[in-house]
């Protein structure tokens, strides 16, 4: 699946997170409608991912880590980005502007570069319940970055992944950005 310039590029940005292995139920849907795909991985997120099936089915591999001086860029820079699954983390850190792994650096930047970014959180509610969370979406929301619906779980219990629209995602960046048909 290589670099396809005819199609739209997809950056799928993962985060650690119980449903991260699911992705390529979003790299699927993404193919479906003709884009081609990436998955950036924060550190933590790696470990999540079955990074060689991931790597099949994008042709290209995970990147997590900066690319040193000199080397070319491994792919072209992305018309849309996936942040799917979101973590607490990822989300407070990007709200608060903190950029120290690949995945945020690439997130702080998006908006300001006029790349449309949907987020699709997951997380207890627990989680979501921290005054910390609801202003980093509200952060998020001002700087025009779409954010999807996932109604949070019980913490300590997992689960909600039967109702992880990873779809949503391309549902939210349609109206942004136009995949050719």
């Amino acid at each position: 699946m290589s670099d396809q310039p005819d199609k739209p590029f997809l950056q799928i940005v993962v985060c650690a997170s119980g449903v991260a292995a699911d992705v390529g139920k979003l790299i699927t849907a993404a193919h479906e409608r003709h884009w081609d795909v990436g998955v950036i991985a924060t550190p933590q997120g790696l470990g999540f991912l079955d990074a060689e099936a991931v790597e099949a089915q994008t042709g290209r591999p995970i990147r997590s880590a900066w690319r040193s001086p000199g080397e070319p860029r491994p792919t072209r820079p992305a018309d849309a980005i996936a942040v799917a699954p979101a973590s607490f983390n990822t989300v407070n850190k990007w709200a608060a502007g903190i950029s120290d792994n690949l995945a945020l650096g690439v997130l702080c930047e998006a908006p300001a570069m006029g790349i449309p970014v949907a987020v699709l959180p997951y997380l207890n509610s627990a989680q979501a319940a921290h005054p910390a969370y609801r202003q980093s979406l509200e952060r998020l929301r001002e700087m025009g970055v779409l954010i999807g619906s996932y109604e949070p779980h019980r913490p300590k219990a997992g689960g909600g992944a039967d109702r992880y629209r990873w779809e949503e995602a391309l549902e939210l960046l349609a109206p942004k950005l136009s995949a050719p048909a």
